[in-house]
């Protein structure tokens, strides 16, 4: 009988490149390939040591440089070859988006489009609607579930790679492609396959070789491959948290687990393995063995991460996520999506909609900012209500407008928990949805856009305004086991930290207890019907 090794590293892989939702909707895996990876592979292999000295640069880290040595040229090469052949049909998708969008904003001109159908570009034919606003300004609506049924999703470019990860050091993922090393295993397998769930249920159930060869349609060859990562030595398991209170568990970045006896919820989970290491966190191996609800407060790679979802898919009761069906490039649906990637229960849930469960109640609560002024309606931020105790996950809200938790508290009263992001000096609109414009993009215009969080004046007024009895800021992509997802190296003067900085003093000078989190932290809130209690 055999485990999962505890310190087994699963990348998904989508054509080679390591897998976030923009590589899984076929519109924006088509217009990232077009105009992300092509771009970069072709830069590469003009000047691979170019590449190599900026990927190691601290002040470019998160830039389009690939991390890879001369040695991986040929690899590159041979990638940027597949790419064309195999991915064809997607850089042709890519290039009739830019088309249609052309032609959308010179012919719309507020009369009917029905004549234009007959010009929509033939990869983009029965998959997308034309309409207008009520201000006569066009746009165009993608037929998202239809496309997802077609030839344009690729589950035949799907692949898990394993190693064995000992240390906290890995390579910013968004800008490189992922190569099989000698000591690597590369599966190629669609990320829906139910085989995956039984393999990862294998962190704490055992199965023997005959079990997994067959749930996973391995060769022989295959399955010795997998058997340098699996192991007899049962791995550590958590104990089910019993206690009659509600229980707290910081994670790392923006991963909390709230638990009662009665229920477990998992807000954006970004999980940690469980390796030799000096920093202490929490790992796969405390989490509970059913959770029953997972919430994700929007569709950013750190909130989102498909590393860990997937891995997570056997144990998940409900994934919640926020609703959006306006069939915009820029916001994929990530209902159609995790339906797609073999998730059961996948619920949507909009602004106040509420989910009831044992001993309270799960509200969507409206998160504006961090997005660039963009109409993205795949955000929430996420209120837990556990016997009769309130805990905000505001994730990266950026207070624009104090009077909405104004209105807020009025609705809901005081806040007894509140966590939140302070990354206040966050990238510009075209380092995250740059690959899906389709016209130029003024440079002023782009740094004025950013996807900042809120700093001391706006988190203050936030803690304020919902009366919050205790704050505590995430770790601000400091941890360095994220770093593969973050690229970001603050130091005391960064904007992020001087910024936590004021509010943790402001909140202490109020009686407000504070903290700027890192690493792990665990709270228990008493369940009586009086003041929170927290140790």
């Amino acid at each position: 009988m055999y485990y999962l090794k505890e310190n087994v590293l699963v990348e998904p892989l989508v054509a080679q490149w390591y897998a976030w939702p923009y590589l899984i909707s076929p519109a924006t895996a088509a217009m990232s390939t077009a105009h992300l990876h092509m771009p970069l592979m072709k830069s590469f292999i003009q000047a691979p040591a170019l590449h190599a000295r900026a990927a190691k640069n601290r002040k470019l880290l998160g830039g389009r440089f690939m991390g890879l040595g001369k040695d991986k040229l040929a690899d590159v090469r041979a990638l940027m070859e597949a790419t064309q052949t195999q991915d064809g049909d997607l850089l042709a998708l890519a290039a009739a988006i830019t088309e249609l969008e052309q032609l959308v904003a010179e012919q719309a001109k507020g009369y009917s489009v029905e004549a234009l159908y007959e010009q929509v570009p033939e990869p983009l034919k029965g998959y997308v609607e034309i309409i207008y606003d009520l201000n006569n300004q066009p746009s165009v609506r993608f037929l998202e579930s239809m496309m997802y049924r077609g030839p344009l999703y690729k589950t035949d470019r799907q692949a898990l790679l394993f190693s064995l990860i000992t240390d906290d050091h890995r390579e910013f993922s968004l800008a490189s492609p992922r190569f099989a090393e000698e000591n690597h295993f590369q599966l190629q397998i669609p990320f829906a396959h139910k085989g995956l769930d039984r393999l990862f249920a294998m962190r704490t159930t055992p199965a023997t070789l005959g079990e997994i060869q067959a749930a996973l349609d391995l060769t022989e060859e295959q399955t010795q491959q997998l058997l340098p990562f699996l192991t007899e030595t049962r791995p550590h398991q958590a104990e089910p948290y019993r206690g009659d209170d509600v229980r707290v568990r910081y994670y790392g970045h923006a991963t909390v687990l709230v638990e009662t006896a009665d229920v477990s919820i998992l807000v954006d989970p970004a999980i940690s393995y469980r390796y030799p290491n000096g920093i202490e966190r929490y790992d796969f191996s405390d989490l509970p063995e059913k959770i029953d609800y997972v919430l994700i407060t929007h569709n950013h790679q750190d909130h989102c991460l498909l590393e860990t979802l997937l891995q997570l898919r056997h144990r998940i009761g409900c994934l919640v996520v926020p609703r959006n069906g306006g069939g915009s490039l820029v916001d994929p649906s990530l209902k159609v999506m995790f339906r797609e990637l073999g998730f059961d229960q996948v619920l949507e849930i909009g602004e106040l909609d509420e989910i009831p469960v044992k001993g309270g109640m799960i509200s969507g609560i409206p998160f504006l900012g961090e997005h660039a002024d963009l109409n993205i309606l795949t955000r929430l931020a996420f209120l837990v209500r556990l016997h009769n105790r309130d805990i905000l996950f505001a994730a990266d809200s950026r207070n624009l407008e104090p009077r909405m938790y104004q209105h807020l508290h009025r609705i809901y009263g005081d806040i007894d928990l509140l966590f939140l992001g302070m990354e206040c000096d966050g990238a510009p609109l075209s380092w995250l949805y740059g690959p899906l414009m389709t016209r130029p993009l003024e440079r002023k215009m782009d740094q004025s856009r950013r996807l900042n969080g809120s700093d001391f004046e706006k988190a203050m007024a936030l803690v304020e305004d919902l009366g919050a009895k205790q704050v505590f800021v995430y770790a601000l992509g400091q941890e360095p086991w994220l770093n593969y997802i973050m690229s970001v190296a603050y130091d005391d003067n960064s904007g992020p930290i001087v910024e936590s900085n004021k509010l943790l003093a402001a909140c202490e000078e109020r009686g407000i207890p504070v903290e700027r989190l890192f690493g792990t932290r665990e709270l228990i809130l008493t369940a009586q019907a009086e003041a929170a209690v927290v140790s």
